[in-house]
């Protein structure tokens, strides 16, 4: 009876204290750091980031940027976040990376989230059009990688601001855990993509029967000897890539694929029709690919053997959602320290 007592007498004491000062304010919305913005009932909420300065020997020179691009989507936030943290934490110069994130639909929060988590960051963001591939997708596989800002690294060339020669193209479901400067000062020699390679798959597995028992078709790799590449992790020419038409070429193939169905994954093998063969391969610690699984079940995998620079859960499983499951993988826990992600559990422990 007691418990009972106390216990109306605490709803009495919380409805006497809204009437005197209104809750209507402060509820709708949550203060980080110095920045107060609505939570959204889609979007997770960020602590705010440690602040990283440059070591010694960093120039502050134009020539000195290290340009990075990536996506930004309310399902990848946690995702983008966490890679984010983890190149600004393992570089030298963190003050000379200049990020660049692509998005669809417009959310202010999504922007402020970032602005919140990382005060002082380098970022500009930039609208994808996603018009720009109406009629061009194909249904593929999995449902996500149809979703129009999966094409968007096809246009980056035209999306970002011309002085950028270079970039590094990164998915949001990354961990970096060495200084990317290594990876962009990589020697493209000549090339208009370098990404690690891999030879040893089956590369023909990427595209139906339809386009190998067409002869036109089956010549597209004659004089190259084609290998698989992730698209997840590449440094791109951009200056090469306008000057070369590449969108065109790659946009052309789409057009193929309408007509008779030459392969099942999404944004993947016309990048490979166009390219395969003919990048400048990177070390492959520079994508331990495929944590996530294949893209149906996202069932765990190991790590492959050798030295590390970059995770890539790559696949369906993604390691925010299997911690979050309380189902995770061994290599899940790799990414977990560097999760910003605060749930409201966290909120009410403070």
């Amino acid at each position: 009876m007691a418990l009972i007592w106390s216990f109306l007498s605490h709803l009495l004491l919380l409805g006497l204290l809204s009437f005197l000062h209104p809750f209507t304010t402060t509820v709708g919305s949550i203060r980080v750091g110095t920045v107060i913005r609505k939570p959204s009932p889609e979007l997770p909420i960020f602590r705010e980031a440690p602040s990283f300065r440059n070591g010694d020997g960093c120039g502050s020179q134009e020539s000195d940027i290290i340009h990075v691009a990536m996506t930004l989507d309310v399902n990848y936030l946690r995702g983008t976040m966490a890679a984010v943290l983890s190149m600004l934490q393992h570089s030298t110069c963190p003050e000379n990376l200049s990020f660049h994130f692509l998005f669809v639909h417009y959310e202010p929060e999504l922007f402020s989230s970032i602005n919140s988590t990382f005060p002082f960051l380098n970022f500009k963001i930039y609208r994808f059009d996603s018009k720009r591939v109406q009629g061009k997708i194909s249904r593929s596989i999995r449902q996500a990688l149809d979703q129009p800002l999966n094409y968007a690294r096809i246009y980056l060339a035209d999306i970002i601001p011309t002085h950028v020669r270079r970039v590094i193209y990164l998915d949001s479901d990354i961990i970096v855990v060495d200084d990317v400067a290594k990876l962009w000062d990589v020697d493209m020699e000549d090339k208009v993509v370098a990404a690690p390679e891999y030879c040893h798959a089956n590369f023909s597995q990427y595209f139906t029967e339809t386009f190998w028992s067409d002869p036109e078709m089956a010549k597209t790799f004659e004089g190259r000897i084609p290998c698989y590449f992730n698209t997840g992790v590449m440094v791109v020419d951009v200056d090469k890539w306008r000057k070369g038409e590449y969108t065109q070429k790659v946009e052309e193939w789409m057009a193929v694929q309408k007509q008779k169905r030459i392969y099942q994954l999404g944004s993947l093998p016309p990048f490979l029709l166009v390219f395969a063969g003919n990048i400048k391969a990177v070390d492959h610690r520079w994508n331990q690919h495929g944590l996530g699984g294949d893209n149906f079940e996202g069932k765990c995998r190991s790590l492959h053997p050798g030295p590390i620079s970059l995770l890539h859960w790559s696949g369906k499983g993604k390691p925010w959602l299997r911690l979050d499951s309380r189902k995770p993988c061994i290599v899940d826990h790799l990414w977990a320290p560097y999760d910003l992600y605060r749930s409201s559990r966290h909120y009410l422990e403070e």
